[in-house]
């Protein structure tokens, strides 16, 4: 977990009220902080990667303030409208296409600013950013920047100098021979990459991998210029508006860069309104709290709230990008009310729980396919609608999307796990072979009310891999386990081989599909060796 480092002196100032040593300690873990070490001069605390905005102690005092009742409600975000402007070439829009970017201006910074914002910016890129992939961060001294400013790609013989060096190098010789370039440098491909120049023609950024020297922040600098892109927009204003959040904190005055060009529009970092109702909070948290008291506990945690009907609505500012719908307010309403405040109960039910039939029968297929030599594997249940169903050619009329998903990558749920299990190995392709994998996992099948169904897929890959290993394998799991006979019928399906693929049939009903992946499939998903499958479903086969 990361790891943020917390001064006394430096709380006290910001928090704007004096406050004890031990108070501040014994606060800290009830805004959900794990207190790593403490000194007489600083305490080290850990926090969860669900909430960026604490990667700075700006953030972490602003949750202490509401919690300690200095201030109470949204921190409000106050961004004024700028003048200047960035213009996004088409030539980017196959690389990195989105940008974005703010100014903060008229604001100090000492050393340990400066820590703080730089270890903000790599906590980002782990974590929202994805390490730099699906988005990055340039900050930069905004006075020694002529606007507008222009995002392109360039050719790798480009030259510049790089962050942390004195000395001009080509892109080529920064991706080989600095430590951003060859630890991130496997990001971006081909002979054309991103950058960001000034209208004088000087590089000032080389995303995702460095920004130029001469935009180099120091104690002296008052104006900051802060550029994201990335290849999910989501990610970019998410990561913007955490850091444009911290600034105000650290007594910046914020404003908007217009943006131009292809899938590119000005920054907009709104907060949202979500319903919230007293049943849920009282049912989960086993209280009986009224609803001013509820929005009391809401505002400590520094959100907006207020009563419409018979509901509250909450109002949450942009950089809390941790909070997705009504349980989420429930965690915070607990956070505000007071962990130490429940009091814990004894159940009513006196009887000794044990595991569901439906459990010991999963832990047993597991064991029969470890047994067989299969490796579990676990993937999320959202996934992306390339891996889904691009990759492996199948028919997406029936494709079940996520409204408002934070990412392309988890933005479908699935209907079957073998599209899964090809991605998995296509991101183990440095490991030798053969590879033998599986997962038992829910799917969902479109329909009122949506269906949801336990399946077991398995996948092996090797220079020998075939219809007749995987159809062995099947039929061993089903006997040995549960004493069921198969059948295997011909069968099509896109994923798999034409004339290599049967539907499997049990007890006079169809359970599932095994066979050879097409070759096709194969190279989609860039892997080059043969590889065999079976997708059975267990709902209705070994329970109901």
């Amino acid at each position: 977990m990361p790891v943020v480092t917390l001064y006394f002196d430096r709380i006290q100032k910001i928090l704007g009220k004096k406050i004890s040593k031990e108070k501040i300690t014994s606060t800290l873990p009830f805004i959900g902080l794990d207190i790593e070490e403490e000194a007489s001069d600083h305490i080290n605390v850990e926090y969860s990667p669900n909430r960026p905005d604490y990667s700075t102690d700006y953030g972490i005092i602003t949750g202490l303030q509401g919690l300690l009742g200095i201030k109470l409600g949204m921190q409000q975000l106050h961004i004024k409208v700028g003048k200047d402007m960035i213009k996004a070439d088409s030539s980017v829009s196959k690389i990195r296409p989105y940008v974005t970017a703010i100014e903060a201006k008229n604001g100090t910074l000492d050393d340990e600013s400066i820590r703080q914002i730089i270890t903000m910016q790599e906590d980002l890129h782990n974590g929202i950013g994805r390490r730099r992939k699906k988005a990055s961060i340039g900050i930069h001294d905004l006075d020694k920047i002529k606007f507008p400013l222009y995002y392109k790609s360039i050719g790798t013989d480009h030259r510049f100098i790089p962050l942390d060096s004195d000395v001009e190098m080509t892109v080529t010789e920064i991706l080989e021979k600095t430590e951003t370039g060859i630890k991130y440098g496997n990001i971006l491909h081909g002979q054309k990459v991103p950058v960001i120049m000034d209208s004088t023609g000087k590089t000032i950024s080389l995303p995702p991998i460095t920004n130029a020297k001469f935009t180099e922040i120091k104690s002296t600098t008052k104006n900051i210029l802060v550029e994201v892109t990335a290849t999910d927009k989501n990610s970019a204003e998410d990561i913007l508006a955490v850091i444009a959040n911290t600034l105000q904190t650290a007594g910046f005055q914020i404003y908007s860069v217009r943006i131009s060009g292809a899938n590119n529009s000005t920054l907009k970092l709104k907060p949202r309104d979500l319903l919230l109702g007293s049943e849920i909070v009282n049912q989960t948290l086993g209280l009986e709290l009224s609803n001013s008291v509820i929005i009391k506990s809401l505002r400590k945690s520094r959100l907006d709230a207020k009563m419409k009907g018979r509901k509250i609505v909450c109002t949450i500012p942009r950089y809390r990008t941790d909070i997705f719908g009504s349980m989420d307010l429930v965690e915070e309403v607990a956070l505000g009310y007071g962990i130490q405040n429940l009091t814990p109960t004894i159940p009513e039910s006196v009887s000794v729980g044990e595991r569901h039939n439906v459990t010991k029968k999963l832990e047993a297929i597991r064991l029969l396919m470890n047994g067989l030599g299969y490796t579990e594997v676990m993937n999320f249940e959202l996934i992306s609608k390339e891996i889904l169903y691009e990759k492996t050619g199948r028919d997406y009329s029936k494709m079940i999307s996520v409204l408002d998903s934070k990412s392309q990558e988890h933005a479908i749920l699935r209907d079957i796990l073998l599209s899964g299990l090809m991605d998995v190995l296509s991101r183990n392709i440095h490991e030798s072979y053969p590879q033998r994998i599986f997962e038992i996992g829910t799917v969902y099948e479109k329909d009122l009310p949506l269906k949801e169904e336990i399946h077991l897929s398995c996948v092996s890959a090797h220079n020998g891999a075939g219809f007749t290993e995987i159809k062995s394998v099947l039929q061993s799991l089903l006997k040995t386990g549960f004493n069921l006979e198969c059948k295997t019928i011909a069968s099509k399906d896109s994923i798999f081989a034409d004339g290599r693929i049967a539907s499997v049939v049990v007890n006079g009903k169809q359970a599932g599909i095994v066979g050879e992946i097409n070759p096709e499939v194969i190279e989609n998903f860039k892997l080059r060796i043969p590889i065999a499958g079976f997708e059975l479903n267990l709902t209705g086969l070994i329970f109901d």
